[in-house]
């Protein structure tokens, strides 16, 4: 609690008074005895010293400016790539990149592997969403639960001065462990190995030397491509302890995807799921990004259906026995779902710099439902290890 000063606004028509009311920025940025009696003076303006601000946001304006980024690396090498953009939050990316890691040769790759250019997305880009058999189905099924598995070994390794790049590396390795191919990389030309996508991040971060901190929150995404076929989900992590309004974030997008899930079954129209999922955001104050989409799955990474996850939406198409797709609903704090893309053409950040969170699974339509194929698997179905023989 901070102490008792005088209200600071020069225009104050109680004389000043002692008063504990704080302005909630500039306690959060460190600017110091920032008191008002109320909110008719806190809205007139301040008196700091040496300096009469008109307008009181100024002051979290300058005091931004001298602030430093949640970003510094301790890494001398460091740097920010794009100094002079614009950047809409606090985050900045933070390089060189390390190399693209190799993937051993036996292992099967996709079509975009050597060159980044996803042609038979390209060629089949506009057909109907395909209806899987049962054997490539029990391959989902394989490829989903694999993908599981490398996404909760990543989000272990989530802690305050980890680097995304070094999550990068824990997950590619334990890709390529299974002898699958990370799907995102080089596809189209993505450097890495999975997204990684901090605060004011939708989607599609790019791991870099940034140390994740205190209060952070990440989504990881995992995608990888086995026997054939693919398999995508994401989650998203808090960073040590964070903030109310983070949590409730996190805590609103998995609802909203959960309560999508709920409601898929032969017969229910893509279009519907987005009615699930904004009136969820918008209850809990906050915006459904929608220039992104759920989307088909299967020896395509990205194929038929566009599965959007905001109301009145135009997706085409009913859901039936034998479709893989994902949803994915990227939801965002307050109500602007925009967003900006950085220079590397890849990260997309809230217009606002407001926090934004995301969750992702992969889902089969079967005769009578839903399954969900990334689903976590229950501990009681897990192997136990194996116990020494007695002797």
């Amino acid at each position: 609690m901070s102490g008792i000063v005088k209200c600071q606004s020069s225009s104050c028509p109680n004389g000043n008074p002692p008063s504990r009311l704080e302005c909630p920025t500039c306690h959060k940025l460190g600017i110091t005895g920032s008191f008002f009696c109320g909110q008719e003076c806190f809205k007139a303006g301040c008196e700091f010293p040496l300096r009469r601000w008109k307008n009181h946001k100024i002051v979290h304006d300058i005091a931004k400016l001298k602030l430093p980024t949640t970003n510094e690396a301790s890494d001398a090498n460091a740097y920010n790539p794009f100094p002079n953009y614009n950047f809409t939050g606090t985050l900045r990316p933070m390089y060189p990149l390390s190399p693209r890691r190799p993937v051993p040769d036996h292992i099967p790759r996709p079509d975009y592997a050597k060159d980044g250019v996803p042609t038979s997305e390209i060629r089949r880009s506009g057909g109907a969403p395909r209806i899987l058999n049962a054997e490539e189905i029990e391959k989902m099924r394989t490829v989903s639960r694999l993908g599981r598995e490398i996404l909760e070994i990543g989000a272990a390794a989530v802690r305050p001065g980890i680097t995304t790049d070094e999550i990068d590396e824990i997950v590619h390795n334990a890709t390529i462990e299974r002898n699958a191919y990370p799907s995102p990389l080089n596809y189209r030309n993505f450097p890495k190995s999975v997204c990684t996508s901090v605060n004011e991040i939708i989607c599609h971060g790019i791991p870099d030397m940034r140390k994740l901190r205190e209060g952070d929150i990440v989504n990881i995404d995992v995608s990888l491509y086995y026997d054939g076929m693919h398999g995508d989900l994401n989650a998203t992590y808090p960073v040590g302890k964070i903030d109310e309004e983070s949590e409730k974030l996190i805590r609103t997008t998995r609802q909203a995807l959960d309560e999508a899930i709920k409601l898929c079954k032969p017969g229910v129209l893509f279009r519907d799921v987005g009615k699930v999922i904004e009136p969820i955001a918008r209850q809990n104050g906050c915006s459904v990004v929608r220039t992104y989409t759920g989307h088909g799955i299967n020896d395509l990474f990205h194929t038929a259906p566009n599965i959007p996850h905001y109301a009145k939406n135009k997706a085409v198409g009913t859901m039936k026995p034998g479709m893989v797709f994902t949803i994915e609903p990227m939801i965002n704090l307050g109500g602007n779902w925009s967003e900006v893309h950085w220079p590397d053409n890849w990260t997309a950040a809230t217009v606002d710099g407001k926090r934004s969170a995301q969750f992702e699974e992969t889902l089969l339509i079967t005769d009578s439902g839903v399954e969900v194929l990334t689903a976590p698997i229950p501990k009681s179905a897990q192997a136990e290890p194996e116990k020494p023989a007695e002797p």
